[in-house]
C-alpha cells in the first residue's frame, strides 16, 4: 500500500532550555502549539538570541512521511512552502529521505516552528505558519491522490475547515483509506465539535495522545478515550507516553503496548510522528494490532533519544532488526 500526508510544510527551529522560565517571559503555553505571528516571532527571536540553535525539517506529517521512507514505503507529501532557502531546505530533505513531494509554492516564506525542548523532553511550539497558511482548498484536487491508497492528516488543518472538508471529500472521491493525527490538546479544545463531524463523517484511523484524547472526549481514563474514539471511526489509537500505548478497532477488544525504557530522553518533538508511522507501516503490511503498537514504539523510542527528528543510520538500523524481530 502506498501512503500519501498532507499537513503544514515547516523548517523547525530547535532550542534546547535548562528550564520553563524562558517559554513565560515569549507568553507560549507549555507543551502546546500556539500560532504566531512576524512581529511576535521577532520578539522570540530576539529574546533568544544567546540560545543555542539548530535547523531541521518539520511538520508532523512531514515527519511521519519521512519515518516510512526510511522502512522503504513508497509515500508522497502535500503542502505549500516559499520560494526561499528555507522551502528548498524543506524539499530538499525530503527528497533525500525518498518522499515524493507535491508542494505548491507562493509568495510567503516558508513556515517555522520554533520548538522549545525542556527537560524530560517536553516540546512547545511557537508556529509561523508562513506560506503554509495559504494552503487552501483551490489547492487540491482528487488527482493529487491517485495511486495512493491511504491518506494521513495532520488535525492542526482543522484551523482551515474548508480546506480539511476538501480534503476528506476529495481523498474519499479517490477511494483511500484516511487516517488522522489530532496534533495538539489546545486545537482540539477550541475545535472539539467539529473533530467529532469529521471523525464520524470521513476519517477512518484515528491517532491520540492521552491530552488530545481528555480534550477530545472529555474524561480521563484512556480506555475509555479509546472506546470514545473508536465509536466513531473504524481504529482508534491512543499513546500514553511512558505508559506505553492502547488500539481498538470499532466493537472489538483493547491491545495494549508497555513502552520501552529510555534512560535519558532528550526530545519528545517527533516521538508521536514517528509512531504513527511506525504502526501505519505495520498495518498497511497486514500486522495485527498488537504488532502495530510494538512497530509504533521502536520508532518512538528511538526519536525520543535524539534533538529533533532525524535519526541516524545506525538508528534506522536497530529499528529494522527490531521489527523484524517482533
Amino acid at each position: 500500500m502506498k501512503i500519501i500526508g498532507i499537513g503544514n510544510a515547516l523548517v523547525d527551529i530547535l532550542y534546547r532550555l535548562d528550564d520553563e522560565h524562558l517559554l513565560s517571559e515569549i507568553h507560549l503555553k507549555k507543551d502546546a502549539m500556539t500560532l504566531i505571528n512576524e512581529r511576535w516571532e521577532h520578539e522570540i527571536e530576539d529574546m533568544t538570541r544567546h540560545v543555542d540553535k539548530s535547523m531541521a525539517n518539520g511538520g508532523s506529517i512531514s515527519n511521519t512521511m519521512v519515518a516510512l521512507a526510511r522502512l522503504e514505503r513508497e509515500v508522497g507529501f502535500i503542502g505549500r512552502v516559499g520560494d526561499d532557502e528555507m522551502g528548498r531546505f524543506f524539499e530538499g530533505k525530503l527528497c533525500d529521505a525518498g518522499v515524493h513531494t507535491q508542494l505548491i509554492r507562493g509568495r510567503e516564506a516558508t513556515g517555522v516552528a520554533h520548538t522549545f525542548v525542556t527537560p524530560g523532553g517536553s516540546r512547545t511550539f511557537g508556529t509561523l505558519l508562513g506560506e503554509a497558511y495559504y494552503l487552501g482548498p483551490n489547492d487540491i484536487s482528487e488527482e493529487m491522490f491517485r495511486g495512493y491508497d491511504l491518506l494521513h492528516i495532520e488535525g492542526y488543518l482543522v484551523q482551515n475547515q474548508e480546506l480539511i472538508e476538501t480534503i476528506c471529500q476529495r481523498a474519499k472521491q479517490a477511494g483511500l483509506i484516511l487516517s488522522l493525527d489530532l496534533s495538539s490538546f489546545n486545537v482540539v479544545s477550541k475545535n472539539r465539535t467539529y473533530f467529532h463531524h469529521l471523525i464520524s463523517d470521513y476519517i477512518d484511523i484515528v491517532f491520540a495522545n492521552e491530552g488530545e484524547a481528555r480534550a477530545f472526549t472529555g474524561n480521563f481514563d484512556p480506555q475509555e478515550q479509546l472506546r470514545h474514539i473508536a465509536h466513531l471511526c473504524d481504529l482508534a489509537v491512543v499513546k500514553l507516553g511512558e505508559h506505553g500505548s492502547i488500539a481498538m478497532l470499532e466493537g472489538g477488544r483493547i491491545y495494549k503496548c508497555h513502552a520501552e525504557y529510555v534512560e535519558n530522553v532528550v526530545d519528545t518533538t517527533a516521538a508521536g510522528d514517528y509512531f504513527a508511522a511506525g504502526f501505519l507501516h505495520a498495518l498497511t503490511r497486514g500486522h495485527r494490532l498488537k504488532k502495530c503498537l510494538q512497530v509504533g514504539t521502536i520508532l518512538a523510542t528511538e526519536a525520543v533519544q535524539v534533538m529533533g527528528s532525524q535519526l541516524s543510520p545506525a538508528a534506522w538500523n536497530r529499528i529494522k532488526t527490531g521489527i523484524h524481530c517482533r
